[in-house]
């Protein structure tokens, strides 16, 4: 072959080469992000500092946060405001009354107990979360939450909701229990509802029982709506929660007989529903106001009473009905409503939004802080200056530390 032919053919072959690499290119210039991952994009669920504990001051507090029924942001107007309001009011005031709060009561622990969003406002559930819950991620506070009847009305399930609030930041909240016999890493107990689960809370930094126990705080999915005997109700607490609860609660006696003898670690119930016992509140002495019906399931399940046997429930913080605020005493058991909290939630007009308080304060000994001494609850209201109201005692230790 003359070196001529070699020459052009030479030439041809770079020209092709050349040419396939600019179509390669193309190729990928134009598709290479539908085949990548966007690694920027993937990133681990931000924690709090676990596990909870009390401060150094010897306090824990809890902001509870009753049917925000959130939807779609700015686009979602408000419910039962006043004809001034209504014009520019939207769920932003449902977010902007939350920062608020955090702010000026610097929790430690936020929970949500329901109707966190309305389903039936919303296209899309967990934006909706994300929007609903976003103060207590900005602010980097540990929140927990459980379901009410209202969130699993759009685009999730119980299951698939719960499963999503407990991978969002900063959340301590959990699908249901764990199994305790070992047999299987992540399996969860069988059990009715999603959002069962226990959070514990140690004592003070620095204190005798820093490494312990001293406040148990259980949630529980009270459901949303069943079919009794042909009879439409709404959903309440099953027996198999009911079992896990005395399970839990037997636990964590044995666990901490060495701290304060006979007497197990106070505790307090976060559930949605409240139990027709709430009913019978009307004829007692209650601190708050009683403005509506109460709202639950035709069936008894035994709540109170298995609250009653555990002997450490002190006070339950329930939602659903919203322009109910009142605490009340069944049987020794605190039974407290949060009040509503959202703007696009059902309330009355020239009736402020609200939230409440729960704080659990230690006792002294000697040299340090020992176990829960009291607790104490009380709302504010979404007005010019977040009055305080309501202020109250729930339960005080009536026996003495070891020091």
């Amino acid at each position: 072959m003359s070196p001529a032919r070699i020459t052009v053919n030479w030439k041809h072959t770079i020209l092709y080469l050349t040419l396939i690499i600019s179509l390669i290119y193309s190729i990928e210039t134009l598709i290479s992000h539908k085949l990548q991952v966007n690694h920027n994009q993937i990133r681990l669920k931000r924690s709090p500092n676990l596990p909870l504990r009390f401060r150094d001051d010897g306090t824990f507090k809890i902001l509870q946060v009753a049917d925000m029924h959130f939807g779609m942001g700015s686009i979602t107007r408000c419910r039962d405001v006043t004809d001034a309001e209504y014009g520019y009011c939207s769920d932003l005031n449902t977010t902007q009354f939350l920062r608020r709060m955090i702010e000026a009561e610097r929790p430690d622990l936020i929970a949500f107990t329901g109707d966190n969003i309305f389903g039936s406002s919303t296209t899309d559930a967990a934006e909706s979360l994300l929007q609903a819950i976003g103060p207590a991620i900005e602010y980097g506070i540990p929140w927990a939450a459980i379901l009410g009847n209202h969130d699993q009305e759009s685009t999730m399930n119980r299951a698939e909701l719960m499963t999503f609030l407990s991978l969002m930041d900063f959340s301590v909240s959990q699908i249901n229990p764990p199994l305790q016999d070992g047999s299987e890493r992540g399996a969860l107990r069988s059990i009715d509802g999603f959002g069962n689960y226990r959070l514990r809370v140690h004592g003070a930094p620095g204190s005798v029982l820093s490494n312990s126990t001293v406040f148990d705080l259980f949630f529980l999915d009270s459901g949303d709506r069943e079919t009794v005997q042909g009879r439409r109700t709404y959903g309440w607490i099953k027996d198999s929660q009911l079992s896990w609860l005395q399970d839990a609660s037997k636990q964590g006696l044995n666990q901490n007989m060495g701290n304060v003898p006979s007497n197990p670690d106070p505790a307090l119930a976060f559930f949605h529903i409240p139990i027709p016992e709430v009913r019978d509140l009307w004829y007692t002495p209650f601190i708050g106001q009683f403005q509506e019906g109460v709202a639950c399931s035709i069936v008894q399940s035994g709540v109170l009473s298995t609250f009653l046997s555990m002997g450490n429930v002190k006070a339950a913080f329930i939602g659903h009905d919203h322009v109910n605020d009142f605490c009340g005493n069944l049987k020794g058991v605190w039974f407290c409503y949060g009040g509503g909290f959202g703007y696009h939630a059902y309330g009355r007009r020239n009736w402020h939004r609200r939230s409440r308080l729960i704080e659990a304060k230690l006792g002294k000994g000697k040299d340090t802080w020992t176990g829960v001494q009291r607790i104490k609850t009380w709302k504010r209201l979404d007005d010019g200056d977040l009055c305080k109201i309501d202020e109250q005692v729930l339960w005080e230790a009536s026996y003495s530390f070891l020091k």
